[in-house]
């Protein structure tokens, strides 16, 4: 009662003087709760500012995966052919594929693989295996072969003889691939009889077969290697 009163006892120019101060406060504190605001929001937006750049050099660090290197093979292959081939049976014809591969290490040891199989890449696969199990060790004179020598094989027929540094493998289709992986650099040869590969190939091969190094020779004469040579 006594507030009620004291309140109709004011005059309107202190009712005024307090509703201005009520609307100061007010506007204040509402000031006040924009400014907190906007400190919560720029502390936001510095936490997400910062935090950027890590998340990009998290995904920037990817894991590197450790790859064992495997040693290379000393072992090289060379497809010299690949040719489809059909049977006849009882319910018709059966398609299959003929692979015939070089295998050798260029290092005097060599061998010719041939096999069949539904599919190439089985067909080439079982023909190096093949190559493998059938090598030959070639005698190897200052990068070229001892002796003139002449390969036969079915129908086709092979001569080859030794040349000079610097004439390089004359030679041409299987029989070339042959001697590169023997690891002959410089020989000629020519390729007589039959056109086919794989008779070229075990030509090659039964020539290079027959060769006698030096020493074998001598020692059948009873010879000494200078002697033998001179």
């Amino acid at each position: 009662m006594l507030l009620e009163q004291e309140r109709f006892n004011m005059s309107e120019e202190e009712k005024n003087e307090v509703v201005e101060e009520v609307i100061e406060e007010t506007s204040d504190a509402q000031n006040a709760e924009a400014v907190a605001e906007e400190t919560v929001d720029a502390a936001d937006e510095e936490e997400v500012v910062t935090q950027l750049p890590a998340k990009k050099q998290r995904s920037r660090k990817k894991k590197v995966e450790t790859q064992e290197v495997k040693p290379e093979s000393e072992w090289k292959e060379q497809v010299v052919q690949i040719r489809r081939v059909t049977k006849v049976v009882k319910g018709g014809k059966k398609l299959s594929f003929r692979a015939i591969v070089v295998v050798g290490n260029q290092k005097g040891q060599v061998g010719v693989g041939c096999a069949k199989a539904s599919e190439v890449i089985i067909a080439i696969q079982k023909a190096i295996a093949d190559g493998r199990k059938n090598l030959i060790n070639v005698p190897i004179f200052k990068t070229t072969i001892p002796h003139p020598i002449t390969g036969r094989s079915g129908a086709g027929s092979v001569m080859l003889r030794p040349a000079s540094q610097g004439t390089g493998i004359i030679a041409g289709g299987a029989v070339r691939s042959v001697l590169e992986l023997a690891g002959i650099e410089n020989i000629l040869s020519k390729s007589l009889g039959s056109k086919s590969p794989l008779n070229a190939a075990n030509a090659t091969l039964e020539a290079l077969k027959a060769l006698k190094p030096f020493n074998e020779v001598a020692k059948k004469r009873g010879l000494t290697m200078a002697e033998l040579l001179n």
